[in-house]
Formats: structure tokens, sequence, C-alpha cells
């Protein structure tokens, strides 16, 4: 089974922030990487994680940038979480049960991502790994992130000076004098067999600052990258829709089989890619319909038709009524 492992937009945003702010080359670098440009507005969106990676260590040594992933953590906070990690970690109702919360959905964030809690005598370990990269050049860049979330949700319950006594990489990198001076109350190591921050036992049992009720959670389904092939294609190519969506070479370079193995896959499957990505289009363009004012023009660019007239003829093939009225027909009044 070919796989393509999958992180949030949201998670190489604040790279591309960065790169802006320099006055870099920002979209010829994605696009050199097949990463979507257009990264404002698709932060729950999906794109291949190992072209990420690789994105953020190339633009690092083009454009000189020290410590890119710790100057990216920076600019995140515990808002940037997907809104389901969020509101169960927010009703959690101690840090314990939070860092359990934290944990149990990491694949929400990065689809190849394993977190854990190890429990040692007077502190635990948080402990994140992306699996299926052993041996990958440069992974501080994504271990910073992967770092930074845990210390938000910390302070969510121990204050926002709270800061851990050791930082640990899995990747072989020392950070900067510039890095550690802004991290004065933690040890640095790297090389260990996962990255990871200690959290003294003491702490867990903080009670949640918040009051506010439980939302119901159970009425909204999760999809998780990590639920099969199809299902990790239909979570990604939402990304690209708006720009060149990835031909079917370029998906079975990305799981690193070849287009054959990939057509075979999509036969056993019953589908074609080019059926999987109309699927995806009438998808986008059933949800952008029911739930903003965009124009339907604007809905059919976001969609992939560069013609508003065939996209208007797709819709209506899939679902019997043109865009407009579908609209007026199950949008919540």
């Amino acid at each position: 089974m070919p796989t393509i492992h999958l992180t949030r937009c949201q998670h190489l945003s604040p790279f591309a922030d960065i790169l802006n702010g320099l006055g870099a080359p920002t979209a010829s670098l994605l696009e050199r990487f097949r990463l979507p440009a257009s990264l404002e507005e698709k932060s729950d969106c999906y794109i291949p994680i190992l072209p990420a990676i690789e994105f953020a260590q190339f633009a690092s040594s083009s454009q000189g940038i020290e410590d890119f992933g710790f100057h990216a953590a920076r600019t995140l906070h515990f808002g940037h979480l997907s809104k389901r990690t969020r509101n169960l970690i927010g009703h959690s109702p101690t840090l314990l049960v939070a860092l359990q919360q934290a944990c149990k959905w990491a694949s929400l964030e990065d689809s190849n991502l394993r977190n854990w809690l190890e429990h040692h005598d007077d502190h635990v370990r948080y402990c994140s790994r992306l699996d299926g990269t052993k041996g990958l050049q440069h992974l501080e860049h994504s271990q910073w992130l992967q770092i930074a979330f845990p210390i938000f949700i910390i302070r969510q319950f121990a204050g926002s000076d709270w800061a851990p006594a050791t930082i640990a990489f899995e990747a072989r990198y020392t950070p900067s004098r510039t890095c550690q001076s802004f991290w004065t109350k933690s040890h640095f190591l790297s090389g260990q067999e996962a990255s990871w921050i200690d959290v003294p036992v003491s702490l867990l049992g903080l009670p949640n600052r918040t009051n506010e009720t439980p939302p119901d959670l159970k009425s909204a389904p999760v999809e998780h990258p990590s639920s099969g092939f199809i299902q990790t294609l239909k979570l990604m190519l939402p990304s690209y829709l708006d720009e060149r969506p990835p031909v079917l070479a370029e998906i079975a370079e990305m799981a690193g089989v070849s287009a054959r193995s990939l057509q075979r896959e999509f036969s056993r499957a019953g589908i074609t890619y080019s059926g999987l990505l109309d699927a995806v289009r009438f998808d986008n363009a059933r949800k952008l319909l029911r739930d903003t004012d965009s124009k339907i023009i604007e809905v059919a660019f976001a969609s992939g038709y560069a013609d508003p007239a065939h996209f208007t003829r797709a819709f209506r093939r899939v679902a019997g009524v043109t865009p407009g009225q579908f609209r007026e027909q199950w949008r919540p009044r």
C-alpha cells in the first residue's frame, strides 16, 4: 500500500511568512518542491510532509537562515492546533488529561506523528517522532514545531512563562547561541531516540483554567490523515485545487511507487485518479457553497475550474442542480 505522509498547511505557513518578510522568492521556492503557494486560507488543508521538510532545509540554506525551525516555532501559538485538538485539550480537567489527548490526536497535525508519555520518578517526558523519517537529515525544523506545541499546551495550565528544564531533539542539532539565550531555563540535548521535553509530575494535576461546558464532539466525525491511501489523497488534493493539482506521476513520486503501481491501486479501489479529482473538486465546491458567502465564480476558481460555465455543468452532473440552486436548497437560513 503506497503511503504519503501529510502535515497541515498551518505548519508550513510560519516558514513562508519568514521568507516573505525577508523578501525571498517564496512562491518559487514552494513551487520547486510542488507545494501550494497560497497557504493563507488553507490552514486546515493537508500537504505532503517530506517535501515540506525539504523545502524548509533548502530555504534555510539558500537564504542563510540559522535556526529556521526555531524562528518558525516562535510565531506559532495554541490556536494553530486543529480545532478538534484545541477543544479536547481546552476542556480537559487536568494537564495530564490534556497531554494524553494531545498524544491521542497527534495524527490530526501530522499523519505520521506519534506522541507518547514516558513516566520517570519526578517527571514525565512528552515524546514525539515522525514515523518513516529515520535517517533523514535536517529534521530539526519540524522537531521545533513538535516541541513548541506541547509547551503551548502546558502553558494553558502552568502559565505563560513556563519552560521545560530539558529540550531534546532526535536530530543531531545544536541550537545557536541566540536560540539558547531565548531558552535560558532549558538545557538542550541532541541525537536522542525521539524529541522530548520534560514535565514535572507536580504539574500534571493542575486544573484547567477554563470553565466552559465541554462541546458535543461525538457528532463531528474525524478524518485521520492516516486512514488509507485514497482518503489521504482526498485530504491532500484540496490544497492544490486553485493551482495545478499534481498529476498521477507526481502522486506516484510522492508515494515512492511507480505510476503503474499507483494505477493498479486505483483499479483495486474501483476508481480512477481523474474521477477522484472530480470528486474532491465537487466536495470542495459543496462546502464553499454551503458554508461561505463566496461568489459562484470564486467557488469555481477555488475548486480548480478555470471556466465558471464548465464548473456549473460539472456540478449539475453530480448534484442534479446548479451551484446557485444547491446553495438555496442546502445553506442554513
